[in-house]
């Protein structure tokens, strides 16, 4: 009993951790992440739902938990660096009728990645001959890109920042002597937040034109100040936060003395993210005389006020095998992943007219991983791997928000036996990028808001550091 109490204060201490230090993660392929313990990180992740063999398996595969005997707790984190930049290859500023808006062209918005530590814990529990019981606090989905403020694709982003912290507890049992199924559900919170520059003057000068002819123009153009008016530019961020459910499970089947064959799967986690709108300098227009109409539409566009929108994360499917002897140990998996459930983003305000919309276009992407583990000496065991990931990404709708393509692991790490009850793992993974073009039009449509043309290449690249901490009871 009093073994079982120090757990669950353990449990509540992860808990705790997690939910107040967890910070915005980095994109992995689209933005989902992998990266959720450091003992898979040395194998690129390789083979997890087969493979692993500590409290982790909550996420990668509950059905595992039944490789793991007694009380587990998992403690690691997981520093990712992203570096990404622009290569500007004939972007244009925002335009309407061949006429481009006189705001500054800009610069090429230096790097918009950085590190980010990120943390993640787990608790399982043997709680009957063939029953385990398990919780988890992780980051499954999360993206931060962050633009210089004066950089020339700020009409489309500055900075994005999105994050959902994930609520997992879990229950396995083992059926038989070589079946083991397991379950969890899944609680969520996202919270995200979109920045990005509107040209104020232009869009209300060229609106006015649009709708008025040129009288209509000039008076709006003289209520911006004249000329430099035209120029008026400011941010505007968009913030909103959603909590919802969801469900994994999985299946793990023993083969022979050494084989394993692993089956898991996530679901989709449908959000109804409520949240707001600002628009700092916002011109205000006269509502009043010949022009009132006009103005209060350009008022009423540019007002601060609630948004919302709907966004629902992508289910994934896993298949993973793993062979071992005394010495060693060999991974594989393939993941599935369905982002065809993320076409587009869009924005409208609570009276569900709209406010923006970003084309998307998600395709379903995979991802396939070998790895291997050589037991070395009773103390350390080395870990190798190599993955490929494809991105969801099509090269027509990239946005600076996600520049994702297609990507090749390559990883390393060591697993220190430091007693019976206490282990620690160490893992390196660089991620080589493809070289990711954009080709983001002036408008998306014919009546949508300019915001100039983005044309030009981004490059980037990504380092992973991992370290854990694995306590057995």
């Amino acid at each position: 009993m009093t073994r079982r109490r120090s757990s669950f204060q353990v449990l509540a201490l992860i808990l705790t951790f997690g939910v107040a230090a967890l910070p915005a993660p980095l994109f992995a392929s689209g933005f989902q992440l992998v990266e959720q313990n450091a003992s898979g990180l040395g194998n690129a992740y390789a083979g997890q739902a087969a493979g692993v063999k500590n409290a982790s398996a909550i996420y990668f595969n509950p059905a595992a938990l039944t490789r793991v005997p007694g009380w587990n707790v998992v403690v690691s984190l997981e520093p990712i660096g992203v570096g990404t930049t622009f290569n500007d290859g004939g972007s244009t500023r925002p335009s309407l009728g061949g006429v481009a808006f006189p705001v500054p062209a800009g610069g090429s918005g230096g790097d918009a990645g950085g590190w980010i530590p990120v943390p993640n814990g787990y608790v399982s529990g043997q709680v009957g001959e063939r029953a385990w019981i398990g919780i988890s606090v992780n980051a499954p989905f999360g993206l931060e890109t962050d633009w210089e403020a004066d950089w020339l694709g700020r009409f489309h982003a500055q900075k994005s920042k999105v994050e959902a912290i994930n609520v997992n507890p879990t229950i396995a049992f083992q059926l038989s002597d070589v079946l083991s199924v397991g379950v969890g559900a899944d609680y969520q919170h996202l919270s995200a937040e979109l920045g990005q520059n509107v040209a104020y003057g232009g869009i209300s000068y060229f609106s006015a034109f649009a709708l008025g002819g040129p009288a209509a123009a000039g008076g709006i153009l003289a209520q911006l100040g004249g000329a430099p008016g035209l120029a008026l530019e400011g941010p505007a961020l968009i913030e909103g936060t959603s909590s919802a459910w969801g469900w994994n499970a999985g299946a793990l089947l023993q083969l022979g003395e050494q084989a394993h064959v692993g089956f898991s799967y996530r679901s989709k986690v449908k959000h109804d993210v409520e949240g707001d709108a600002t628009f700092g300098s916002a011109p205000t227009f006269a509502e009043t005389g010949p022009l009132g109409a006009l103005g209060a539409g350009l008022n009423a566009r540019f007002a601060s006020g609630p948004v919302k929108t709907t966004i629902e994360l992508p289910d994934t499917y896993s298949v993973a095998a793993a062979w071992e002897n005394e010495s060693l140990q060999l991974l594989a998996d393939w993941t599935y992943t369905r982002w065809e459930s993320i076409q587009s983003l869009d924005i409208v305000r609570s009276d569900d007219s709209p406010l923006t919309s970003v084309p998307l276009a998600f395709e379903n992407s995979w991802r396939a991983g070998v790895g291997a583990n050589v037991k070395v000496n009773e103390a350390f065991t080395l870990r190798l791997g190599a993955a490929y990931d494809k991105a969801p990404v099509q090269d027509e709708f990239r946005t600076p928000r996600l520049p994702d393509n297609d990507r090749i692991w390559a990883a390393g790490g060591f697993e220190w036996k430091l007693s019976q009850r206490a282990r620690v793992d160490v893992g390196y993974a660089h991620i080589f990028i493809d070289d990711a073009p954009s080709s983001l039009p002036n408008q998306a449509t014919a009546t949508s808001t300019p915001v100039g043309a983005l044309v030009g290449t981004y490059n980037a690249k990504v380092d992973i550091l991992g370290a854990q901490l694995t306590l057995s009871f």
